[in-house]
């Protein structure tokens, strides 16, 4: 896992693949291995590259306030330490957040802008939806207990539960394995989620972009569809009808049939531009 510094912070990341280079940002409480169901075919047609944010996984956890237009700076650094130009970026929930800050700030940078389960500003459900983790997190003192027993199942269907509880069970061992993320670190990354706003920034963003949610998501749901369409202009929104707040999981095989259509459709971006 190698380490490169990024402006004021080491940051870590993974990189594998080959083709276009295909910058992946985590969402709350998890670090660079969260796509890992995407990674093993993203793989087979881009170059890869999963990062972990201030704060989580083995990047740096300095004190202070965190916000997704930090996290967007950071990605930006770390595009230019590692000598990249320009990247298709693709965020989920929170790395969504932080993907369109990156898009609307940097846009010579953004080759495509992939939003899953995405929102352009906090209301107050979602507050109080994250104020609840919060709440967890300081009780269980417990990031990855927290993320199973607290947002879990935000991401997945009831139904899911039911079927498939031993691929549940599997999700849960994952994240138990993963880096921990220290209690001060998650209550900074989830403050940014509740400060997010960029609603004002969305016409600034000229990157082709996908918008994905799923059809059963409550915390970023289906409300927050037309608020980005109409902002982003060159944007398409795909629904995925089985799932929740995670189709990463919940509909593998779909989410990464659509999410590569995507991609793939405007690869070659990257070498049009250089051109031009």
């Amino acid at each position: 896992m190698p380490l490169v510094k990024a402006g004021s912070i080491n940051v870590n990341y993974e990189k594998t693949g080959s083709g276009e280079p295909l910058v992946l940002i985590p969402y709350l409480g998890a670090d660079q291995a969260c796509y890992a169901f995407q990674v093993a075919e993203y793989a087979k047609h881009f170059t890869c590259i999963s990062v972990d944010l201030r704060g989580a996984g083995l990047s740096d956890k300095p004190a202070g306030t965190y916000t997704t237009e930090l996290f967007a700076d950071d990605v930006a650094q770390f595009m230019d330490a590692i000598g990249l130009a320009r990247a298709h970026i693709s965020g989920v929930s929170l790395g969504a957040a932080a993907g369109m800050w990156l898009a609307a700030k940097y846009p010579e940078k953004v080759i495509t802008l992939s939003l899953h389960s995405a929102w352009p500003k906090t209301d107050p459900f979602l507050r109080t939806a994250v104020e609840g983790w919060q709440l967890i997190a300081r009780a269980l003192d417990s990031v990855p207990e927290m993320v199973i027993k607290g947002i879990f199942p935000w991401c997945f269907t009831p139904e899911l539960y039911a079927q498939k509880p031993e691929y549940i069970d599997s999700l849960a061992a994952f994240v138990r394995g993963r880096p921990v993320q220290p209690l001060d670190a998650f209550m900074r990354a989830s403050a940014a989620v509740i400060a997010h706003d960029c609603l004002a920034q969305l016409g600034k963003i000229v990157a082709p972009t996908q918008i994905t949610f799923g059809r059963h998501d409550v915390v970023t749901s289906t409300r927050f569809a037309e608020p980005l369409r109409k902002g982003i202009k060159n944007s398409e929104l795909l629904i995925f009808e089985n799932a929740a707040h995670a189709a990463i999981y919940e509909t593998v095989d779909e989410f990464n049939q659509r999410t590569l259509a995507f991609l793939k459709s405007h690869s070659g971006r990257q070498l049009a531009s250089a051109r031009s």
